[in-house]
């Protein structure tokens, strides 16, 4: 029996807890086989890709091989030699280091290997290989831009801060220049007062974060980068007596980025007031397309694009089923 897709984003994540300390892992059915190669599984985001990519491959019949580099490049392209001794049919990968994996992606060239980034662009080079990639920069503004306007209408002026990603991950890059891009429609009613490097690291964000609002105690507007952060988000905010719910004096207009169900909360319980979601089931599907379609030798374009979306208050009952993070969070706090 078919399932729509509200049932299958629902059987997809609902193993996600058990499978998040998996680290390799084989299956065998079907007659191709595709690596799935992540350098961690050290957020909720890369969890559920890393299921959604495994329940949308057995699906179509392949057979997967995986492995966790944790966040070692030289051990992931080990792994990538690996797979292309084994002679697959293609590879999934996530890598830490944009210009590191280059070397893997000549092998897998030379190998006639289709390879495909998931949600991570390599650095340009002569050697051949698709990305998927969330749009971030868009995403970013159209969130952000809904939160200045939640500001605009407030009648006030509001103090701004960022929490910026590793700037040597474009996405952290990217989603910097969507929050610029938004903000400075609002100058009447937005000022930034702190960009606060995280490096993707919870502590220096907590750190960074603790800083910025012992040197700007005006602070009332907040993004962050991504929603891993959100715990040493609250931590900070409440510490600083900023935690409050939307409406209340002391709340903080706050957006994330990712779509995690930690975010889903902090929306539904009116903390959070947007998040830019990227769409995990998209981009799985378009990343397996792309080997399916390498395969049969058609041209795929370099770059594919998750459009991804703006979850907000005013609009979040209509697009909650498109967010990965609520699906997750509905499967603990059923209706």
């Amino acid at each position: 029996m078919a399932l729509n897709r509200r049932e299958f984003t629902i059987s997809t994540l609902m193993a996600l807890a058990a499978t998040g300390g998996l680290t390799v892992a084989a299956r065998t059915q079907g007659t191709k086989t595709i690596a799935v190669l992540f350098d961690g599984l050290y957020s909720e985001f890369w969890v559920a890709g890393i299921e959604i990519i495994r329940e949308n491959l057995k699906n179509r019949g392949f057979e997967i091989f995986e492995a966790i580099s944790d966040q070692d490049d030289n051990k992931q392209f080990e792994q990538v030699r690996a797979a292309i001794a084994r002679k697959v049919d293609g590879i999934i990968i996530v890598q830490t280091d944009s210009n590191a994996v280059i070397p893997a992606i000549k092998a897998a060239n030379e190998a006639k290997i289709p390879m495909v980034h998931f949600n991570r662009p390599p650095a340009p080079s002569e050697a051949f290989s698709v990305a998927i990639q969330a749009d971030n920069q868009k995403i970013a503004r159209e969130t952000v831009t809904y939160v200045c306007e939640v500001a605009k209408a407030s009648g006030k002026k509001h103090q701004a801060a960022i929490m910026i990603g590793d700037l040597g991950d474009p996405n952290a890059i990217q989603r910097r220049d969507g929050f610029q891009e938004a903000i400075d429609q609002f100058k009447d009613s937005v000022e930034l007062v702190a960009s606060i490097p995280t490096e993707w690291n919870a502590d220096t964000a907590f750190a960074g974060l603790t800083n910025a609002l012992q040197a700007n105690p005006d602070i009332s507007l907040l993004f962050t980068s991504s929603d891993f952060l959100l715990p040493q988000i609250t931590q900070a905010l409440k510490s600083a007596d900023k935690w409050g719910k939307i409406g209340e004096e002391n709340h903080v207009i706050l957006a994330g980025f990712d779509g995690a169900a930690p975010a889903y909360a902090l929306m539904h319980e009116s903390y959070m007031d947007a998040c830019g979601v990227q769409n995990l089931f998209y981009e799985a599907e378009i990343a397996i397309q792309a080997i399916v379609d390498l395969q049969d030798g058609k041209k795929v374009e370099k770059l594919l694009l998750d459009p991804g979306f703006a979850i907000t208050q005013a609009n979040m009952k209509e697009k909650q089923a498109e967010m990965w993070g609520y699906v997750l969070w509905a499967k603990d706090n059923p209706q």
